[in-house]
């Protein structure tokens, strides 16, 4: 009888710093026997925690297909076989396309979250996407390339909510993020944040500017792959002189830990 197949893991390898994977995800590949990397994405510095003799590939350079043959054979011979995908493996990854055949085959498999490039790019800015009173609503989006938007989804009907916008895989489109944008009713004066690499370390570069600068801005920065544009009304919050607080630290708000001590 033959042994059954190793376990597949798709671990999120974060946004590029190897120090922002999760401890879940290093302790797999301390222990795995084979690993896949998104090396066009993924710091190959991630595998650096991988053991002796485990089997290390880029899959940069591979068709879906090849993608899956490589997982099944190593699943086939190893009791841990991981798959590193940038950022985290729910947003905008193959995961579903290379899980569907392995649950074919009858191989198992597990996630493991990671840190997106959208959180990883708010903390280099020192941003917040929330703000009282000024917006509670995050959408993470990409604006039409190659890939279309499905009906409901384009620029300018989610820019209409005037709520934070991570945009993803989007910086050679700027001219069409400004499109959407001004479509929707943003001012030329809105502000903008793009960076590129985020928590790439000696990488990382950060662009603010507002809705009529931010391409020409980028384009003299030569920023043309791998940056995260954030519109959002709550950008530079960290400068404004008045700021409506949170209820929750409110002296005078109450709530289950504790009652309120101001009138």
């Amino acid at each position: 009888m033959s042994a059954p197949p190793g376990r597949v893991w798709f671990v999120g390898a974060g946004p590029g710093d190897p120090e922002l994977i999760t401890v879940k995800g290093r302790a797999l590949i301390e222990r795995a026997g084979a690993i896949l990397f998104a090396g066009s994405l993924v710091n190959e510095a991630a595998t650096r925690w991988a053991p002796p003799g485990c089997a290390i590939a880029d899959s940069k350079n591979m068709t879906l297909g090849q993608m899956v043959a490589w997982l099944t054979g190593q699943a086939a011979r190893c009791d841990t076989v991981v798959r590193l995908q940038t950022g985290d493996p729910a947003l905008y990854g193959t995961l579903i396309e290379l899980v569907q055949p392995l649950d074919a085959a009858g191989i198992p498999i597990a996630v493991v979250p990671g840190v997106s490039s959208a959180m990883a790019s708010a903390a280099a800015a020192v941003e917040s996407f929330t703000l009282p009173e000024v917006t509670q609503t995050v959408i993470f989006t990409r604006v039409e390339g190659r890939t279309p938007m499905p009906p409901g989804e384009s620029l300018a009907e989610l820019a209409a909510h005037r709520c934070t916008l991570c945009i993803f895989l989007s910086i050679t489109l700027l001219h069409r993020i400004e499109a959407g944008l001004r479509e929707a009713g943003w001012a030329e004066d809105a502000p903008m944040l793009v960076v590129h690499k985020a928590s790439w370390p000696g990488e990382e570069r950060i662009v603010r500017g507002t809705l009529a600068t931010i391409k020409q801005q980028c384009r003299e920065a030569g920023i043309v792959s791998q940056a995260m544009v954030i519109a959002s009304p709550a950008l530079g919050a960290r400068g404004w002189a008045e700021l409506t607080k949170s209820k929750l630290y409110d002296a005078a708000f109450t709530h289950r830990f504790r009652k309120a001590t101001a009138p």
